[in-house]
């Protein structure tokens, strides 16, 4: 299997991606993290699932992430998320090839996946999403939503801590300890990642009816980061998507118990999409 980096630039950003083809690929899976990690998170267990399956991955770190250039945390507006989604897709196909290309996204990434589909032009042959931010599990403080809104106008690189506890993304301590100490994993977020994803999650459940692809969608019930209900409304705005949920699963899926379970259901799905168009 080969494993390859490369950059590319957008916005004054110079983002950090890599691929791995295996030597005989079915189909390409571009991943799109989450909030606050980076892609090279998925090369321990996820990435090694899919390329033992012959699907080929690509991965890069957003905005404000991993080894990715810019202000931890922060991206110039939702839009260029979006636009970096199509520099990933443009060089998933120099690397690979016309083959039946996904969006594989978690969490923010999720969401990114979720609003691409629904807003963009594209040949995409289907989107996996696990725990997607959709809604969130909890309610932030009024007064610091209003400041939140005031920074964007005024201060929109200005980040602050997400007071998230590391100890809600998985049941398995040895994954929580692992994200502890990741040098590249940080709890900083702007305006732009935070208020602006709460908004078009929202925007995704209400305009879900606009999907024209399959979807998959996987989320834990237990999850205290981003409430499952709001994926279900999603699926129940729309019949090309399907939920797959888990009890008692938590936030990161594919680094919880359940993971053995998640993937083998991802790859299960990824192969169903493809005999049709074979």
């Amino acid at each position: 299997m080969k494993h390859q980096e490369f950059t590319f630039n957008l916005c004054k950003t110079t983002f950090y991606g890599q691929y791995w083809q295996p030597t005989t690929v079915k189909a390409v899976v571009v991943l799109i993290h989450g909030m606050g990690e980076h892609a090279t998170r998925y090369a321990d267990f996820v990435i090694p699932k899919l390329t033992d399956n012959n699907f080929g991955v690509l991965a890069f770190d957003q905005f404000g992430h991993g080894k990715t250039t810019g202000k931890r945390g922060h991206n110039p507006s939702f839009e260029a998320v979006l636009e970096s989604v199509s520099c990933a897709i443009q060089k998933a196909k120099a690397v690979f090839g016309e083959q039946p290309l996904f969006l594989y996204g978690h969490s923010m990434g999720g969401n990114v996946a979720i609003n691409y589909v629904l807003q963009k032009e594209h040949q995409l042959t289907g989107v996996v999403a696990t725990s997607p931010f959709l809604q969130l599990a909890f309610q932030p403080p009024a007064w610091k939503l209003v400041l939140g809104k005031l920074m964007q106008k005024i201060a929109p690189s200005i980040t602050l801590g997400n007071e998230l506890d590391a100890n809600d993304i998985s049941r398995d301590p040895v994954e929580v300890a692992k994200y502890k100490n990741d040098p590249l994993v940080h709890d900083q977020v702007s305006p732009n990642f935070s208020l602006t994803f709460i908004d078009t999650g929202a925007w995704a459940i209400k305009n879900a009816s606009k999907l024209t692809i399959p979807m998959a969608i996987f989320h834990g019930t237990a999850d205290k980061i981003i409430d499952y209900k709001g994926s279900e409304a999603f699926a129940n705005n729309t019949e090309k998507a399907s939920l797959t949920t888990y009890e008692g699963g938590v936030h990161e899926l594919h680094n919880d118990l359940c993971k053995e379970a998640v993937v083998t259901d991802i790859l299960h799905w990824l192969d169903s999409q493809l005999p049709a168009i074979s």
